[in-house]
């Protein structure tokens, strides 16, 4: 019914949706990073906690998701990245740890510790949790310092098919200036797009304002970071694989080709650019618009699944290894076998239903707008 290939795409076409999903969903790590910045009283503060923190689930669980999503499609990338870049990825869960912790403890009596320092864990999580995301997901453009040998795994005392070529394991990523570039645009996302959830969700004039003028704060750099990396993208070498042998080589202009090539995803992509753009700009210029969230998360979805399919379809390596091509990961050489991925496509036809579900839960919990009264009256509040 479906052939080998359709699966392959079929499966990066959804890890490319969920990393889209979850990029949209660090708004709540945005937010969390301007705990200390926007609000100006404990009032307003536990605000934007509690509004927050009604959908921190959402975030963790997506990210949950999309690394077991890639641990059943892509296995050899699961344990060549996550196990040989495994300090960078350490990092990230460690990150997000520690906002669960937050959100429990803080308000819990005999909180040793104090609120503020499980809400400068908050804070740790929207600054360092968005900036390596983006710098790990940046190395699908960049390369990434391992190799790979399938005939290791006839070895009985050392059948390890993947190595990482130094000590750091994923900390490199950090020395590459155009990871930065992600990473950095990633993080001013995320608070552009808080600042917007805030301006929708929050019944109080003064962090209304003040959202209204983070939005813009924070948009400036985003698009500056955003645009260096997708323009130094296009128009450096990439990594492709020929078709019919398999290899990998470099080629100028290989991800501008791949959008061209690929006339949909350029049609998703620029749909997504706009999308953000709206949300912004409505949001800025409008003080009577308040949906600029839906907008810019809808653009924000598009455009980095757009970007993600750039990175796998049309015959290129999405996880390039720098020190030898040969062992760069493609859709073809890393995926799961035919049956594994046919099973799975049976099961991925819940999807929908569950999509649907979230939906319903976030609308439920979302009847209208949040006050401090909301809070204060609420005994789950945290």
């Amino acid at each position: 019914m479906f052939t080998y290939s359709f699966l392959q795409h079929y499966w990066w076409f959804i890890i490319s949706l969920l990393g889209g999903i979850l990029t949209f969903l660090l708004f709540i790590q945005g937010g969390q990073s301007m705990l200390f910045s926007l609000a100006k009283t404990e009032d307003e503060r536990r605000l934007l906690i509690n509004v927050l923190g009604r959908k921190w689930e959402f975030t963790f669980t997506t990210l949950v998701t999309f690394g077991g999503a890639f641990f059943a499609s892509f296995p050899l990338f699961y344990s060549t990245s996550f196990g040989g870049a495994y300090w960078v990825w350490m990092a990230i869960l460690f990150c997000f740890i520690i906002q669960a912790v937050s959100y429990e403890f803080q308000s819990k009596p005999g909180n040793t510790y104090g609120k503020t320092t499980y809400r400068v864990f908050l804070f740790i999580n929207g600054l360092l949790g968005t900036i390596l995301i983006g710098a790990a997901v940046a190395t699908f453009f960049t390369g990434s310092d391992f190799s790979v040998n399938k005939a290791n795994i006839a070895q009985q005392l050392a059948p390890v098919i993947s190595q990482w070529g130094n000590e750091w394991h994923g900390l490199e990523a950090l020395l590459n200036l155009r990871n930065w570039m992600l990473g950095l645009a990633v993080f001013f996302l995320s608070r552009t797009s808080a600042s917007l959830f805030f301006v929708n969700r929050i019944n109080n004039e003064n962090l209304e304002k003040r959202s209204r003028t983070a939005v813009l704060v924070n948009a400036v750099p985003f698009l500056v970071f955003f645009l260096t990396f997708v323009i130094w993208t296009l128009l450096a070498e990439g990594f492709a694989v020929n078709p019919e042998t398999g290899e990998v080589y470099m080629e100028k202009y290989k991800y501008f080709f791949n959008l061209i090539e690929m006339p949909i995803v350029l049609i998703l992509f620029l749909i997504g650019v706009v999308g953000v753009l709206w949300g912004i700009g409505g949001t800025v210029l409008n003080e009577k618009f308040k949906k600029g969230i839906w907008f810019t998360g809808t653009g924000t979805i598009l455009a980095v699944c757009s970007l993600l399919l750039v990175a796998g379809y049309n015959n290129t390596a999405y996880y390039p290894a720098t020190p030898d091509l040969q062992s760069s990961l493609t859709i073809f050489n890393s995926s799961s076998s035919e049956f594994t991925l046919y099973t799975m496509t049976i099961v991925s036809i819940l999807i929908p239903f569950v999509l649907a579900y979230i939906f319903y839960a976030w609308r439920s919990m979302e009847k209208k707008r949040t006050d401090i009264a909301d809070i204060n009256s609420d005994d789950h509040a945290y």
